[in-house]
């Protein structure tokens, strides 16, 4: 059977969030994270070290389709400085927390925002904004900044004490990081962050896939941040930099991708995704050429020898191998995606 608890929380894994958890369990009540997992955010492998850390318990949940979706339709509630759509972002987790109460027996949910932190989705305004969309504002409760706020039913009913919860306020840390140590925490978390739409680097490659597709799917998401990305036109070409990302790449590959890898040579692997069609050989061969020029000992031995140098390209369980001369300025011309790429389509989709 489902364990039961009093309450869900949204749990980032930021200090935050666990020190919400905790100023409930302190009295007495009993709270599961929920640890939302999309293509941008989410570190599902450290739910383990915060219950040794923290002491608190947590469960993942993967959201990828519908917050994708959301991305791609367009957040009503608009962007941040990039790709980050804060407000509805909260609210898409908002939503799916409440429709877990239910299953865990909860009666409310818990969030470790702070009024005034964030400039998009923690003023006040937006934070009733976001309840009122989730339609959460009866079963809500923001133990690090509730004295500032309306009471809740929870509080009205005795189920929580108001007078043992905070009324945090504004960007400082130094509350948190005292509640920290009174709390013991040897190692204490940044701020949750590490949602990759709040970069732009990583916002100028979505958007370019977005624009090539129309409407990527969360693994294509997932592929974009791996690596190298390059593209010419319509083509799409991903190159490892570690042998971490060799290993993560190998599992993201389809069986439409193009794989290449250098023979006889240490080399990255490269994975080119048909966006618009199937590639033409000269595509394949240009793909190749650029994937080589990052074997340093296959453009050293070309080099000395005049020799092309072999890669093997596979697609599905066909294979080939092609002869081409390492070379980056090759007749595609490959190049990265730019940041202000993100502020064109802005304007040319949202205003």
């Amino acid at each position: 059977m489902t364990k039961r608890y009093d309450a869900l929380a949204l749990l980032s894994g930021g200090l935050d969030s666990i020190l919400a958890m905790r100023t409930l369990m302190d009295q007495g009540l009993s709270v599961l994270g929920l640890h939302f997992v999309s293509p941008f955010f989410g570190k599902p492998h450290l739910l383990g070290v915060w219950r040794e850390q923290y002491g608190i318990d947590g469960v993942a949940g993967d959201i990828s389709r519908e917050y994708t979706n959301m991305l791609l339709d367009g957040p009503p509630s608009g962007f941040g400085k990039w790709l980050n759509p804060c407000i509805d972002c909260k609210v898409a987790m908002l939503s799916r927390a409440k429709k877990l109460l239910p299953e865990y027996g909860a009666s409310f949910l818990v969030t470790g925002e702070v009024s005034g932190q964030r400039p998009m989705s923690q003023r006040k305004d937006a934070l009733n904004r976001i309840s009122k969309k989730a339609g959460v504002r009866d079963v809500l409760l923001r133990p690090l900044c509730a004295k500032g706020q309306p009471i809740t039913p929870m509080e009205e009913s005795g189920l929580v004490d108001r007078e043992r919860l905070h009324d945090w306020y504004g960007r400082g840390r130094k509350p948190q990081m005292a509640a920290a140590q009174a709390y013991g925490f040897t190692e204490v978390p940044t701020p949750a962050g590490g949602c990759v739409l709040t970069e732009g680097p990583s916002s100028a490659r979505f958007v370019r896939l977005i624009r090539i597709k129309g409407r990527p799917d969360p693994q294509d998401f997932v592929l974009a941040q791996v690596g190298r990305q390059v593209w010419a036109g319509n083509h799409w070409l991903v190159t490892t930099r570690r042998e971490r990302d060799n290993e993560l790449l190998d599992g993201l590959i389809r069986p439409a991708d193009y794989v290449f890898r250098v023979k006889d040579f240490p080399s990255p692997t490269g994975v080119g995704r048909p966006l618009v069609g199937d590639w033409s050989p000269e595509a394949v061969l240009d793909a190749a050429a650029w994937v080589a020029s990052y074997s340093s000992k296959a453009v050293r031995h070309s080099e000395i020898s005049g020799d092309p140098i072999q890669v093997r390209v596979r697609r599905g369980t066909a294979s080939e191998v092609v002869s081409v001369l390492p070379n980056r300025e090759t007749p595609l011309g490959w190049t990265e995606a730019k940041p202000g790429e993100v502020r064109e389509w802005k304007e040319e989709h949202h205003g």
